[in-house]
């Protein structure tokens, strides 16, 4: 008995659309194009931003340390990025040597200023964020809407008032007039309550808590170690405030020893007009006053990347 194998047509079956497969898989090479073009424009225009912002940060920089490297007549008689006679190691000494060494006395003296600001600061600011995230009292809103209020008032504002403030109480042309504005910082209040409550859970000082601590052990033992990434933040951003801060101690000194040096080589510019000796001195003490910054950025920057980050892993 022979069996014949019989092929039947598939039926059409109403209702059911048959789908056909492109012979490249599914795959449209028109629209493969368009989003390869436009993944290559929005990587151009991004690549672009990108070389812009860095050549406006860093071109400035370079220039800074091309002229601090000429004499006056190779500043004067050179293009911006070319090298003249090197002459770097004679404008430091000029620098060390000008009215007895007052540029190292204000450069300790904004090192005093922005570290008090960036530690005792930084520290008031963590712990009003901190305050204002876990605590509940009457009126937090509104405080904290004073808060938000100061974050949009410019600083140069508040110069003019806290110098009639400062001279009702007799501290003005001392360091306490600097001293004491630089602790109040209301971006480090929110950015602190920012910090506090992303990375502080209320379980945790719940637990704290109840095993009998209270809200000051609980804010050193776990609020602040948990929130020290965001006190690093906060405490950078403070000392590069404080450091490059101009018109609150131009206003409130008058002494020249008690200076910071932002406001002292404003001075050695204003010599520099009838004296173009001068100006090598400000530009080569302007690179020097850059590093104090640098240092800051290089041995906190662990610190810093960690909080960027810390949000990412649970």
């Amino acid at each position: 008995m022979s069996t014949e194998t019989v092929s039947i047509p598939p039926r059409h079956v109403p209702g059911v659309v048959r789908q056909h497969k492109d012979p490249d898989g599914g795959r449209r090479p028109g629209r493969n194009r368009m989003s390869r073009e436009g993944g290559f424009a929005s990587a151009f225009t991004v690549n672009g931003l990108l070389i812009l912002g860095c050549a406006y940060m860093v071109l400035p920089v370079l220039w800074l340390f091309f002229a601090a490297t000429k004499d006056t007549a190779d500043l004067y008689g050179t293009s911006a990025y070319s090298l003249g006679r090197f002459a770097l190691f004679e404008n430091i000494s000029a620098v060390i040597g000008q009215d007895g060494g007052i540029f190292f006395r204000w450069m300790g003296n904004s090192v005093l200023y922005a570290a008090f600001g960036a530690v005792l600061g930084g520290l008031i600011s963590v712990m009003a964020g901190y305050a204002f995230d876990k605590f509940q009292f009457r009126g937090k809103k509104t405080w904290f809407g004073f808060v938000l209020l100061g974050v949009l008032i410019p600083n140069t504002a508040t110069v003019l008032p806290m110098y009639l403030l400062a001279s009702v109480f007799g501290i003005t042309n001392t360091v306490w007039a600097i001293l004491i504005p630089v602790l109040c910082n209301p971006f480090g209040v929110y950015l602190a309550r920012v910090y506090s409550s992303s990375y502080v859970p209320d379980e945790t000082l719940e637990a704290a808590r109840v095993d009998g601590a209270g809200p000051v052990r609980s804010f050193f033992s776990l609020g602040l170690p948990m929130m020290m990434p965001g006190f690093i933040t906060i405490a950078l951003f403070q000392f590069v405030g404080v450091w490059n801060n101009f018109m609150l101690p131009l206003v409130m000194l008058q002494d020249q020893q008690l200076l910071p040096v932002s406001v002292g080589i404003s001075i050695w510019q204003g010599y520099s007009v009838p004296q173009p000796e001068f100006t090598p001195m400000v530009i080569t003490g302007s690179l020097l006053s850059v590093i104090p910054l640098l240092v800051a950025f290089i041995l906190l920057q662990r610190f810093w990347k960690s909080g960027l980050t810390a949000g990412s892993v649970k």
